[in-house]
């Protein structure tokens, strides 16, 4: 099979375009041919060596990516839940490895079938993970309610877009967004069921008494701390991501006790795999989100061969919706 690998860790450079042995799937896993690949932020920390010192995190040479679609190649023992042929989508799991290649072995159990559902295999690389990814977050751990207000940072990126239509198709009464080009992403966010667009630099004095329930951070740093600021009584921010890079940042906690403020931290790579059980009823209002057209599906594809071409446009932090590599 043909897979990108990555070399050493490092800048998008490190990646080699080479054959390797046809994986076979052992028990509880199937293989797939794979047809498109998702490519993640989570991707470019691995790749950099942010996190090599973490157990379970792979060591170059190793091949990236979590997310697949394709159809289903070969069964492992003991799996019954699938067949050879079926069109088939990949949530993620703990691992990293995997899906930048032409064939992918994966768990059965994070694998779920795009049979009748309409859903093409790209479209749904592109969004039932991320929409898997706020389902749970917003039922399991904000445990969102009917008629809450939620605020979303990042608007229009591949992980936050999921949650405005999925937060609408869980009751959310009111729903707004913030982004670093406020005016760019109102026209974009118009396929989107926000109820307003802000400039992320100055959200909270825009906001004026805008008070919100629920707050999606996959930003962090400054913007963390300044969404207190934004939250109502016994208001739940998700901490999804860190896509401003900032690790240092820190939270003053006092601010949370006297506020009855909460932050929850949120990785379905590590829930799923401690709560397979999860998988259909994520994976099923994910795919219900898609076809009422809850969840924007904006994806741009690429070749595997350009795959250093994606990291470095997700470094560039240009990138709105999805990134895809065909194989």
């Amino acid at each position: 099979m043909q897979a990108a690998v990555v070399s050493r860790f490092g800048e998008p450079g490190v990646f080699e375009l080479t054959e390797l042995p046809d994986p076979v799937p052992g028990p509880g896993e199937i293989a797939i041919d794979v047809s498109h690949a998702a490519v993640g932020l989570v991707d470019v920390y691995i790749r950099q060596g942010l996190y090599q010192e973490r157990e379970g995190m792979p060591q170059p040479p190793y091949v990236p990516g979590l997310e697949v679609a394709g159809t289903v190649r070969a069964l492992g023992e003991g799996v019954t839940d699938f067949r050879v042929g079926e069109a088939v989508v990949t949530l993620s799991g703990t691992g990293a490895e995997g899906g930048y290649a032409s064939i992918s072995v994966v768990d059965a159990a994070l694998t779920v079938s795009l049979e009748g559902s309409g859903v093409d295999p790209a479209a749904a690389v592109a969004a039932v993970p991320n929409a898997a990814t706020a389902y749970l977050a917003l039922t399991e751990v904000a445990h969102l309610k009917q008629g809450e207000r939620v605020l979303v940072h990042g608007a229009l990126g591949g992980l936050a877009s999921t949650f405005p239509g999925v937060a609408r198709g869980l009751g959310a009464a009111r729903v707004v967004g913030t982004a670093r080009r406020a005016s760019l992403a109102k026209a974009q966010a118009s396929t989107l069921p926000y109820d307003e667009v802000v400039s992320s630099d100055d959200f909270a004095d825009t906001l004026g008494e805008q008070r919100f329930d629920v707050v999606i951070d996959p930003v962090g740093g400054q913007v963390r701390t300044d969404s207190l600021r934004v939250m109502a009584p016994l208001g739940r921010m998700l901490l999804v991501g860190n896509a401003s890079g900032d690790w240092e940042h820190t939270v003053p906690t006092n601010a949370l006790w006297g506020a009855n403020h909460a932050l929850l931290g949120f990785s379905i790579g590590f829930y799923l795999p401690n709560r397979p059980d999860m998988v259909r009823p994520a994976a099923r209002g994910a795919l219900e989100a898609v076809r009422q057209g809850l969840v924007a599906i904006d994806a741009r594809t690429l070749p595997l061969s350009e795959v250093a071409e994606a990291h470095r446009l997700l470094e560039e932090g240009g990138v709105g919706g999805r990134l895809l590599l065909t194989t």
